[in-house]
């Protein structure tokens, strides 16, 4: 059962009691002792696989390389053993971990997702949880419980509060969210969670330029440091220190200045007492390397070439206008009025948020490849920028309708595509999800998080290391105490070497 809880904002007069709060509603979720059902148990372990194949697949990307250089010069801190950063057997300080392995697990943008009022990826969560839980030597049964809070209260969050209506970046709903997972998974008391999410809150409200116009490095970080101020927040509550507060209601609160102001009003939905926390099923991964919203244009785009191999060709095509969402139109759309989104020189990051390039390139390779079709040779192609800038976006008030529906039988992130040829023949298909999708034509399951990871990680990880990572995850609600070392994944001998740490200031 869920319970919607009335969130506004108050004048300082009005002395809101901490009860009342968000932030204390938030953390009597984080410390309910329910169990951890057998659906979201397994859920929880594909996506524990699934941040570990895209984080293999990045690690030596200059961010994630970057960020690596940066957590190995933090040794293990005082009151636990350390945490592991993927591809390599040192520990680190788990506040840095989390760092590290939140941008290898980000840099890609190859997770899970989910959208609604606002849009988040949820295993950005496991980062900071599990480094947590490797530090304090929690076991799997610990990390579960804590991984299923952290989905919870993100996808809850998403459900209610829009943050990029007001341009801040969504990282603002995964502080909150990170904090309350380790709450649970410390056995923290309420008032400890509450202080945490307050403080993860307020040093991770930003604003959303890292995903406008020539988007730069910064967004595989911002979700990383997320994860690392939850971490240090946990730790500043654990010793005493408090919060702003009211931090989401307060007149000088986030709502009332950032967000939809003095008068606004929420209704954010939350499990109640000894109701499983089961927010992980509703959200999703991606089958491609691409924004979520890409991931159906790329399933249909390649509907498309094989159907009508002729749209292919730019001397074929007059126009190709996609009838989407509002959030689609105008945030990797034409709408966002970004030149650069039809810039063959613009960053990977750019290209992934470009729905005109992607929907290009999947219509002419008929495929999707997390390193080839980002490829600046592949960008720069003549056919290939001919046929781009021949593509718009418009928005469909339908289609924005059922974005936003919270039914997730009828929620859709996809549209209808209208190819006028030169001849004057007209083609017309529409697709609601990606094929992935749990309502889609080929829902991933199990198998295919094995087989992405097996993929993206060949030539970076031995198979020998593999299997053993898989046999440890899969087994992950029986491993004891102290053993969640064995869910880091290390490189092959050689091949991190193959590109140099870049220096810095520490």
């Amino acid at each position: 059962m869920v319970e919607f809880h009335p969130v506004r904002v108050h004048r300082s007069e009005e002395n809101l009691p901490k009860t009342g709060q968000l932030a204390w509603k938030i953390a009597e979720v984080a410390t309910d002792p329910v169990e951890v059902t057998a659906d979201v148990a397994d859920m929880v372990i594909n996506r524990i696989i699934d941040n570990a194949s895209v984080a293999i697949a990045s690690l030596n990307r200059a961010p994630v390389v970057a960020a690596r250089a940066q957590a190995l010069g933090h040794p293990v801190s005082a009151h636990g053993s350390g945490a592991s950063v993927f591809g390599v057997t040192e520990p680190v300080s788990a506040e840095w971990a989390a760092w590290a392995n939140g941008v290898a697990v980000r840099e890609l943008d190859y997770h899970d997702t989910f959208l609604a009022a606002d849009y988040s990826h949820p295993g950005d969560n496991i980062p900071p949880i599990l480094a947590s839980a490797q530090h304090t030597g929690a076991s799997g049964r610990d990390l579960l419980r804590a991984i299923a809070t952290g989905y919870e209260i993100q996808v809850d969050l998403v459900k209610a509060i829009c943050l990029h209506e007001h341009k801040i970046d969504h990282v603002a709903h995964l502080g909150p969210s990170a904090a309350a997972g380790i709450g649970t998974l410390l056995g923290l008391e309420a008032d400890v969670i509450f202080h945490a999410v307050g403080q993860a809150l307020h040093t991770t409200t930003a604003t959303r330029q890292s995903r406008k116009g020539e988007i730069s490095t910064w967004k595989a970080h911002a979700p990383a440091f997320a994860g690392k101020m939850a971490v240090e927040s946990v730790d500043r509550a654990m010793r005493g220190q408090t919060s702003p507060t009211p931090i989401y209601e307060g007149e000088d609160g986030v709502i009332a200045w950032l967000l939809d102001g003095p008068t606004a009003a929420y209704e954010v939905p939350l499990p109640t007492r000894g109701e499983a926390k089961r927010a992980i099923l509703d959200t999703y991964t991606k089958e491609h390397s691409a924004e979520y919203q890409a991931q159906a244009w790329i399933d249909l785009a390649r509907r498309l070439r094989g159907a009508h191999p002729e749209v292919a060709d730019p001397d074929n095509v007059a126009a190709v206008v996609i009838h989407t969402s509002h959030h689609t139109h105008y945030v990797i759309g034409s709408g966002a009025n970004d030149p650069q989104k039809y810039e063959p020189t613009a960053s990977r990051e750019t290209l992934d948020h470009s729905i005109p390039y992607i929907f290009t390139v999947a219509l002419q390779d008929g495929r999707w490849h997390h390193e080839d079709s980002y490829a600046p040779e592949r960008a720069a192609r003549p056919d290939t920028v001919a046929l781009w800038h021949k593509v718009t976006t418009v928005e469909d008030p339908e289609w924005t309708r059922r974005y936003h529906s919270l039914d997730i039988a009828e929620k859709a992130f996809g549209g209808r595509v209208e190819i006028t040829l030169t001849d004057g023949t007209v083609i017309t298909d529409e697709i609601a999800v990606a094929d992935a999708h749990p309502l889609g034509a080929r829902p991933f399951a199990r198998a295919d998080y094995v087989a992405k990871l097996r993929m993206l990680a060949e030539g970076v990880v031995e198979d020998t290391e593999l299997d053993r990572f898989l046999a440890a995850v899969e087994q992950l609600p029986d491993l004891p105490a102290g053993s969640l070392g064995q869910l880091n994944v290390v490189a092959r001998p050689g091949h991190l070497d193959a590109v140099a740490m870049p220096q810095g200031l520490l």
